[in-house]
């Protein structure tokens, strides 16, 4: 008899792990403590701006194939949206410049050589400096390996560590911002094709998902905490949740998606990621100015050099902006950082009207520090117990914190499940 996997988190790590099993036939139960699915990547409506919104705004890339696959089982494959080739706009406040990247699409990156595609500013050989990135060692530091810091590091390279690794990036891994190369700008612009969801997070990873499960009869409880975990001597016995005891059969698993503290404080000994990075999104109640939208209707994205706001992304019904590695303004007064935030906005798409209504959306813990002492700390799928298992962007994925890790890391624990499970 097929056992039952019990899968404790209901973010993406936690969906692509219960989606995964479920495609498998096998019976999956998703305990999440919140009254919603979607963990740090969720939509919700939002009374001060009279409409639904993202919590923060989760870039993909088009060679991200663990989201491609994951959005493929739920039937969403077609949720994200963005241009038909890999394009970045930038605006500089120091100088006003401004610019797109337009990258090639092939391996051989040939842009490089093209004043009109590359940073401007910049010389082909700048480009090079970065490739030891690629090789180099769990211990070594960003700034021990790149260390001429000129005009492609602050107009390029750094804002795109920083998006990614939400860590500054002198102090990052080395090795992180390696993999994150490896498979974005050294594989070619047809790997890393900006994807946004759309209309909402939910809409794109969430929802699809859930209505997976329910229809393979997969159980999804929200609201409801995982207050205790009963370990014997090799497996997972139990799981205490607020009205009841759910018994671990000897044919059952049970994966954790849950923040690095909950799992330090349910597995005894369990060495987890303990230093964080804050993002801050604001969001606007103003449709974006029309040439600020794709052609084909695609929320439009603009790279800010020299202000507050980092990432602009324009949509029909608002304006939302992330600030990464948000930490010497996270505690700012949320009506302080919306006016300042509002400011760069209003600067860098022309915009003369007064603030609308707005959002602040803060996450003091939104990813582990992506340094190489953090990343040491990060533990594997698999635990001292045979039928218990951890998912979570913080595990080690071998990419920094992601929603491509996260999908990844659940897609691992399920394979480890299965295998548990002789399937």
């Amino acid at each position: 008899m097929t056992g039952k996997a019990y899968i404790v988190g209901g973010g993406l790590a936690g969906l692509s792990a219960a989606t995964h099993l479920a495609s498998r036939g096998i019976a999956v139960d998703v305990i999440e403590g919140a009254g919603q699915a979607g963990g740090r990547c969720r939509s919700y409506f939002d009374a001060a701006m009279g409409g639904v919104i993202d919590n923060g705004n989760h870039l993909v890339l088009s060679g991200n194939h663990a989201v491609a696959a994951y959005l493929e089982r739920i039937g969403a494959k077609d949720a994200l949206v963005g241009p038909p080739h890999a394009e970045f706009s930038f605006v500089d406040f120091g100088n006003g410049g401004r610019w797109t990247l337009r990258p090639n699409e092939g391996p051989l990156p040939y842009w490089v050589a093209s004043r009109s595609r590359r940073v401007p500013g910049t010389h082909t050989t700048d480009y090079f400096q970065y490739a030891p990135l690629m090789w180099a060692g769990a211990q070594t530091r960003v700034d021990a390996v790149v260390k001429e810091r000129g005009l492609l590091w602050q107009r390029l390279m750094r804002p795109f560590l920083l998006a990614a690794l939400n860590t500054a990036p002198e102090e990052s891994s080395a090795k992180l911002s390696g993999a994150l190369l490896r498979e974005t700008l050294a594989r070619g612009g047809s790997h890393y094709r900006p994807r946004i969801a759309h209309p909402t997070l939910a809409a794109a990873f969430i929802d699809p998902a859930v209505k997976y499960l329910e229809q393979r009869n997969g159980a999804v409880r929200l609201g409801t905490r995982l207050r205790g975990l009963t370990l014997g001597p090799r497996e997972a016995m139990t799981l205490d949740i607020a009205d009841a005891t759910l018994p671990v059969g000897p044919r059952d698993v049970v994966i954790l998606a849950v923040p690095p503290w909950a799992a330090a404080d349910l597995i005894p000994g369990l060495t987890v990621p303990d230093d964080f990075r804050a993002i801050v999104n604001a969001h606007f109640k103003m449709p974006a100015p029309a040439s600020f939208l794709q052609a084909n209707g695609a929320p439009g994205m603009l790279g800010v050099i020299g202000g507050t706001a980092e990432w602009i992304f324009g949509f029909e019904d608002r304006i939302s902006v992330t600030v990464s590695g948000a930490d010497a303004i996270v505690d700012q007064d949320r009506e302080t950082l919306a006016t300042r935030i509002w400011a760069d906005v209003a600067r860098a798409l022309d915009i003369t009207a007064p603030m609308p209504a707005w959002q602040i959306v803060k996450e003091k813990r939104a990813t582990f520090a992506a340094t190489p002492q953090q990343d040491a700390r990060r533990p594997g799928a698999q635990t001292g117990w045979r039928n218990l298992f951890l998912a979570g962007d913080w595990i080690q994925t071998g990419l920094p914190a992601t929603i491509e890790g996260a999908v990844r890391s659940g897609a691992t624990a399920a394979a480890l499940a299965q295998a548990h499970l002789g399937l």
